[in-house]
């Protein structure tokens, strides 16, 4: 599929037969504690 351009930051985005996924990690890259944010999401009980 290719990439994204979302305010001046690249996200990957891959489509793996009907379904469209894109990088999560690309997505916080540019955001303080990022990966943190993510970590945080992951250990959410409801997600």
């Amino acid at each position: 599929m290719g990439k994204l351009n979302v305010d001046g930051t690249e996200i990957q985005a891959l489509r793996i037969e009907e379904d469209d996924y894109i990088s999560l990690t690309d997505m916080v890259r540019k955001i303080d504690n990022g990966p943190t944010l993510i970590e945080k999401w992951l250990r959410n009980k409801n997600t």
